[in-house]
C-alpha cells in the first residue's frame, strides 16, 4: 500500500507541493527517505521512529520507503517530519490516508511525540488556501496559520492529539488570528535639540520613501535621528503588513502569529557579511536588506563596512529585489527598504575642528570617505551635513515639533502619493520612474531651468537626475501643492552631492 501526504518545499517566499509517498512492503526491514533530501530531512527517519515510539507504536518489520514527489526538487527543513509521520501511519493503516488528502501538512516532531515550530508556517497555510486545502500544522503556529484566510487549519500540539482529532474521538480548539502588535514607542523628535536641517531632511525622506545620507562627527545626533525614523512613518497597511509577515515567517522570526502594523528597522552591525546583509547561507536565507522590506535598513559607521558588502546593496536599492544564486537554488525575496545611512566625515571624525582635527586632515577625509562607493552613493537620494551640538543647544528647552506633529504632515503626503500612484502598482514617490515621473514630476518652467543649469554646474548623473525630481516632488506634496516649482526643485537640489571633478 502506498499513502499520500501533501506538504510544501519553500524556495524564497514561494511554496512549491511536495507529495510523500510512503510505502509498506514485504521485505529485509528498513526506512528510507529518498528525493532529494538534505541532512536534516534525513534525520526525520529518527525523530518519526522515536515519536512513534513514544505513543506505543514500532514500525513494522518491512521495507518501509518513503518518497518525496517531485524528486528533483531539493528538499530542505525539518517541518518534513509529521507529513512523513502521517503518511507512515496511514500506510499503516493507523489513521485514514483518504481524509488527509485534505490538508497539506507541516511540522516537526520532538522524540516524545509533541509537534514542535518550524521556518514557513505562513507561507505554507497561503499555499494550503489557494489549493482549497486546509492545513496541519503545530499548536504554536496556529494563530500564525489563521492570518491565510477562513481555511480549516488543525494545530496540533502532539501527534497523539491529532490521530484522536482525526479518528473522531476528541476535538482540537481552532485556532485564532493572531494579534496584531500595537508599534512600541520609539524616541521622538521632541528630543532632537538643534539640527534643523537634518530634521527636515528626515521628513522628507518618510514622506517620499527616500535613502539619506547623514553625515556628521560623533555624538551630533546621527543615530537619534534614524531611530525616530520609524514614529515619523506611517503603519503598514493590512496587505503590507502581511507581506512582511512572510519574510518573517520563512526566517523564523514571527513569534506566536503576531502580526505588527510597525515597519521593519533593522540596524546591523558594520561587522556583518554579504550573507547577512543581502541574504543567502547554506539554505539561502533573508538577509537584512529582506527582513526590513517595507521598512528602514540603518547602516551606522557606513565606511566600516567591508566594500563588496555595500556594493551589494546597489542592485536591491534599485529593483527592490534580491536574488541569492546557488548552485542548488535561486531564490528572490523582496528587497524595497529605506536606506538611512550615517558616517563620520574622517576617521578621527572631527573634520574641520582645528582643535580636535588629526595631523592628516583634509587627506584623512578623502581616504575615508572612499571607501563608500560612487554609484552607492548616487543611489542616495538625500546628503545632509549634521553640525555638532553645542553645550548652548543642549540647554535649550525641546523642540515644539515632536513625532506627532511631523508624523501627521508625512501621513498627509503619503496619501496625497498613495491617491496619485493607484493603480501603477508603486506606493511612493521614491519609486517614480518612466512615463509616472514624467507625469507627476516634471516641474514647471522656472524649475525646469533651475534643474538644467544645476544639472550641468553638479554633473549630476541620469539617476542623480531622477532622484532630484523625485525629492522635488516630494517637497511639493509636503507644501501641499501639486505643481513642482521652482522652490521645491531648488531644495530638492541642497540635498544633493556634487560629482567630485577629475
Amino acid at each position: 500500500m502506498v499513502a499520500l501526504v501533501s506538504t510544501v518545499a519553500y524556495l524564497g517566499l514561494e511554496a512549491r507541493s511536495v507529495e510523500v509517498q510512503c510505502q509498506v512492503a514485504p521485505g529485509l526491514p528498513r526506512f528510507a527517505v529518498v528525493g532529494l533530501p538534505d541532512k536534516a530531512v534525513g534525520e526525520s527517519r529518527e525523530r518519526v521512529q522515536a515519536a512513534l515510539a513514544a505513543m506505543g507504536l514500532a514500525l513494522p518489520p518491512k521495507r518501509i520507503t518513503v518518497n518525496l514527489s517531485p524528486a528533483d526538487l531539493p528538499k530542505e527543513g525539518s517541518h518534513y517530519d509529521l507529513p512523513i509521520a502521517l503518511a507512515l501511519l496511514a500506510a499503516m493503516g493507523v489513521t485514514d490516508a483518504e481524509q488527509l488528502g485534505d490538508f497539506v501538512a507541516v511540522g516537526e516532531l520532538a522524540l516524545d511525540g509533541r509537534i514542535v515550530a518550524s521556518p514557513g508556517v505562513l507561507l505554507a497555510a497561503m499555499h494550503a488556501a489557494g489549493e482549497g486545502r486546509g492545513l496541519i500544522c503545530p499548536a504554536a503556529q496556529g494563530a500564525e496559520a489563521r492570518w491565510a484566510g477562513d481555511m480549516p487549519v488543525l494545530a496540533a500540539p502532539d501527534l497523539v492529539s491529532l490521530l484522536n482529532h482525526l479518528k473522531g474521538v476528541q476535538q482540537l480548539p481552532a485556532p485564532q488570528p493572531g494579534e496584531a502588535e500595537t508599534p512600541a514607542p520609539g524616541p521622538d523628535l521632541s528630543q532632537v535639540k538643534g539640527q534643523e536641517t537634518a530634521r527636515r531632511a528626515l521628513e522628507i525622506a518618510a514622506a517620499g520613501g527616500h535613502n539619506l545620507l547623514m553625515i556628521g562627527p560623533p555624538g551630533a545626533g546621527k543615530s537619534l535621528l534614524a531611530a525616530c525614523l520609524p514614529g515619523i512613518l506611517p503603519p503598514l497597511t493590512p496587505g503590507e503588513a502581511l507581506e512582511t509577515s512572510l519574510v518573517a515567517s520563512v526566517a523564523g522570526t514571527l513569534e506566536d502569529g503576531r502580526i505588527s502594523r510597525a515597519r521593519p528597522y533593522r540596524a546591523p552591525h558594520h561587522s556583518a557579511s554579504m550573507a547577512a546583509l543581502t541574504g543567502g547561507g547554506l539554505k539561502a536565507r533573508p538577509g537584512e536588506v529582506s527582513l526590513a522590506h517595507l521598512g528602514v535598513l540603518f547602516l551606522d559607521e557606513l565606511p566600516e563596512f567591508q566594500r563588496t558588502v555595500l556594493d551589494s546593496l546597489r542592485q536591491p536599492l534599485e529593483t527592490g529585489t534580491v536574488t541569492v544564486a546557488r548552485a542548488n537554488a535561486h531564490v528572490t525575496y523582496p528587497a524595497r527598504v529605506q536606506l538611512i545611512a550615517a558616517m563620520n566625515p574622517c576617521r578621527c571624525g572631527h573634520l574641520g575642528d582645528p582643535a580636535l582635527a588629526c595631523s592628516r586632515a583634509p587627506k584623512c577625509a578623502a581616504d575615508y570617505q572612499a571607501k563608500v562607493s560612487g554609484p552607492l552613493l548616487d543611489r542616495i537620494d538625500l546628503h545632509v551635513e549634521v553640525d555638532p551640538v553645542s553645550a548652548a543647544d543642549l540647554a535649550l528647552p525641546a523642540a515644539a515639533e515632536g513625532s506627532a506633529q511631523v508624523g501627521a504632515r508625512v501621513a498627509a503626503a503619503r496619501a496625497r502619493q498613495v491617491a496619485r500612484l493607484d493603480g501603477t502598482g508603486k506606493r511612493s514617490n521614491a519609486e517614480l520612474d518612466g512615463d509616472a515621473l514624467e507625469a507627476h514630476a516634471t516641474p514647471d518652467e522656472a524649475g525646469r531651468a533651475l534643474l538644467m543649469q544645476a544639472a550641468e554646474a553638479m554633473r549630476l548623473t541620469a539617476r542623480g537626475y531622477t532622484r532630484v525630481l523625485r525629492v522635488a516632488r516630494t517637497v511639493a506634496d509636503l507644501a501641499g501643492v501639486e505643481t513642482v516649482g521652482r522652490i521645491h526643485v531648488a531644495e530638492a537640489l541642497s540635498y544633493r552631492r556634487a560629482a567630485p571633478r577629475a
